[in-house]
C-alpha cells in the first residue's frame, strides 16, 4: 500500500498495473462509509485485472489508516479528494466504480470534473434521504456520540442483518463466516463519525440531468440501506443511464454475488468501449431498462 497527499491529507491506496506496455486503462473504486478499499480486493480487483485493466483502490479521508478528516466532511469534499487522486496518480480520464457513499462520491466527481471519467458504475446509490434512512444516520451517529461502547458481536450481527440478503442470513454456514468478517472488521474512530454524517447533497437528483458520462446503476432487490426504488430515481435522473437489478443480494451486494456484479460491469465497460459516442449521444430517459439475472 502506497500513501498519496491530496488537499493536504494523506490517503492510503493500492495500484494494481496488470502487465505489458501499455499498463492497461485505469479503473478506481470508491467504498462506502467506513469501508476500507480492500474490500474490493477479494472479487472486483481480481476481475477487473485479469480484464487488463490497471485498477486503483484507496481509503478515503475518515477511513483508517488515511487521514481522519473533520467534522462537516461532504460529499463534494471527498469528490474532491477523488479527483485530486486521480490527477496525482496520472490516472485520469479513468472508469470508476462505486457503492453507498462511494456511488455519491463519483457522481458529484461527474458533476464536477467530467474530463476525469470514461464511464462509471454507481451501486446501491441514491439520490435523497427518505424519513427512515436519515433517522437511521442520526440515530447511529447519536450512539457514536454517546461514548457507549457495545460488544463487537452485537454490531456484528446488526451489520449482517441491515446489508445482507434474506437468502444469505438463511443459511446457518455463511452466516457464522460473515459474523466471523464483521467482528474482525469494525470500523471505529472520529473518522467513521465524520463519515457517517455525510449525506447526499439536496437536489442531487435535479442536478443529476447534467451528467454527461455513460453510467450503469446498480440496485440490489433486498437493500434496506439503499432500497431499490430509491435506486430507480438515480438512474432516471441520469440522461441515458442502464440499470440494472440484481436479486438475491443485500447492501453489499458486490460480496454476495461478486460473479454477477463483475460481470454487469465488464460488460458495461466494454459496451461503453464499443461505443465510443456514447458520451454525447444518449437514449431518452424513459428508454432505461431494467433487468435481472
Amino acid at each position: 500500500m502506497a500513501v498519496a497527499t491530496v488537499r493536504g491529507a494523506r490517503l492510503h491506496y493500492d495500484d494494481h498495473a496488470p502487465d505489458g506496455p501499455e499498463g492497461g486503462e485505469p479503473v478506481v473504486l470508491v467504498m462506502g462509509a467506513g469501508g476500507r478499499g480492500r474490500a474490493w480486493h477479494l472479487h472486483q480487483v481480481p476481475a477487473l485485472a485479469e480484464a487488463g485493466y490497471r485498477v486503483i483502490t484507496y481509503d478515503s479521508r475518515g477511513v483508517p489508516p488515511s487521514d481522519p478528516g473533520e467534522a462537516g466532511l461532504t460529499v463534494g469534499d471527498l469528490a474532491a479528494d477523488l479527483a485530486a487522486l486521480i490527477e496525482q496518480l496520472h490516472a485520469g480520464p479513468c472508469r470508476l466504480v462505486g457503492t453507498s457513499l462511494g456511488a455519491h462520491v463519483v457522481e458529484e466527481l461527474l458533476l464536477t470534473r467530467p474530463d476525469l471519467a470514461t464511464a462509471a458504475v454507481l451501486m446501491a446509490t441514491r439520490g435523497r434521504d427518505d424519513a427512515l434512512r436519515a433517522a437511521a444516520a442520526r440515530a447511529e451517529i447519536e450512539l457514536l456520540d454517546s461514548g457507549i461502547t457495545l460488544p463487537r458481536g452485537y454490531h456484528a450481527a446488526m451489520q449482517a442483518i441491515q446489508n445482507l440478503s434474506p437468502h444469505t442470513l438463511d443459511d446457518d454456514v455463511e452466516v457464522s463466516d460473515w459474523l466471523s468478517v464483521f467482528e474482525q472488521s469494525l470500523s471505529t474512530g472520529p473518522g467513521l463519525r465524520h463519515q457517517l454524517a455525510v449525506k447526499p447533497e439536496p437536489g442531487r437528483l435535479a442536478a443529476y440531468a447534467s451528467i454527461t458520462t455513460p453510467c450503469l446503476v446498480l440496485g440490489f432487490a433486498d437493500d434496506l440501506v439503499t432500497p431499490p426504488h430509491l435506486v430507480a430515481e438515480v438512474a432516471r435522473a441520469i440522461p441515458g443511464a442502464a440499470h440494472r437489478l440484481i436479486h438475491r443480494a443485500g447492501h453489499y451486494g458486490y460480496l454476495e454475488r461478486p460473479e454477477e456484479v463483475n460481470r454487469q460491469i465488464l460488460e458495461f465497460f466494454h459496451s461503453v468501449l464499443a461505443r465510443p459516442l456514447a458520451r454525447t449521444i444518449h437514449p431518452a430517459p424513459h428508454e432505461h431498462r431494467v433487468t435481472s439475472p
